[in-house]
């Protein structure tokens, strides 16, 4: 990883473990369940974003390096893992967005 990428993601991640830490601390003070919640979103779209800088730099840097260096099929393969693993966050995100079906309220 790039050392500005590298310190980008850690300055990302250190906001989110404060976060984190704030979001305990409302439990433990039993604060309102939505405030919390909203709190804890917060954190899932920083993590995204943290993952989405690290993906960027994956794609820049050692995808091509794995490529040049004749590792075309382990590449593919790491991508299309990772593909399936957002995919299946893409799609609980989805479901959690769609309006309840007919007869389920």
């Amino acid at each position: 990883m790039q050392e500005e990428r590298r310190r980008e993601v850690l300055k990302r991640l250190s906001y989110i473990k404060g976060h984190l830490d704030g979001i305990s601390k409302m439990v433990e003070e039993d604060k309102y369940c939505v405030d919390i919640l909203r709190q804890s979103y917060a954190v899932r779209r920083a993590l995204e974003k943290v993952e989405a800088i690290i993906l960027e730099g994956h794609l820049h840097t050692c995808v091509p390096e794995g490529i040049k260096s004749g590792r075309q099929e382990a590449v593919v393969a790491e991508l299309l893992q990772l593909f399936t693993l957002a995919g299946n966050h893409l799609k609980t995100q989805e479901a959690a967005e769609l309006p309840p079906a007919e007869g389920e309220e």
